[in-house]
């Protein structure tokens, strides 16, 4: 059983959700409001929240930048927008995972248990390639001994190449493991953030020490003497 939080506006929806989430043999509270649902957050503490985009008084991308600055609860995103850019600017701004409208309250249910499984997963060892550190468990990396501040969806890019450091990983590979989106046009995206990080580790692509692209193939990540 989960303890779940549902931040949604819409009564009829709000309870058709209630009563059929609790019937699958979740605990869950309800708000309808952007900052209820921030209060309940912070005193109740839930396995899990699903947050509605479409709020009275605060837009829900607001909420869920308020509640990663403070939380690392586990948030999926409802909304009505389907485009791949909104889906990957979701999960850039922290979310977990997302169910497009209209949806079904099994559909739900799937995806809740699939993000509980991913975050109940046994804890990883550290990661070192080089003067490079990464805590998978504390979301924290350091390099030369000095913090890398990085945004959610930058750790998670890093984390994953450096899981497979020596090896060349697609940019296929990581729009369906990081961003979790299928492959196309969205592949932009994969370079932007590899740019951003390049620049936080204090390189470039002309000019690599960790991050090496393979022309054609995908990026490595490997140790300077490498």
């Amino acid at each position: 059983m989960a303890r779940l939080l549902l931040i949604e506006d819409d009564p009829a929806i709000r309870q058709t959700l209630l009563r059929a989430l609790r019937e699958r043999g979740h605990a869950v509270a309800a708000a309808p409001a952007a900052m209820d649902g921030l209060q309940t957050a912070l005193a109740d503490r839930p396995d899990l929240i699903v947050l509605d985009l479409g709020l009275p008084d605060l837009d829900g991308r607001e909420l869920l930048r308020m509640l990663r600055a403070v939380s690392a609860v586990p948030v999926i995103v409802a909304t009505a927008r389907d485009e791949e850019t909104s889906m990957v600017q979701l999960l850039d701004a922290g979310a977990d995972d997302y169910v497009v409208k209209p949806y079904t309250a099994a559909q739900l249910d799937a995806r809740i248990r699939a993000v509980l499984r991913r975050v109940s997963l046994p804890a990883e060892p550290e990661l070192v390639i080089g003067a490079l550190r990464i805590d998978p468990l504390a979301r924290t990396v350091t390099l030369d001994g000095v913090r890398v501040e990085l945004t959610p969806r930058e750790f998670d890019l890093l984390h994953h190449l450096a899981a497979k450091a020596g090896q060349v990983v697609t940019k296929r590979e990581l729009l369906t493991e990081v961003w979790q989106v299928p492959y196309g046009s969205t592949d932009k995206t994969v370079d932007v953030h590899l740019s951003w990080l390049r620049r936080k580790l204090g390189e470039t692509a002309q000019e690599p020490r960790y991050l090496h692209t393979v022309r054609g193939v995908g990026v490595r990540l490997s140790e300077p003497s490498s």
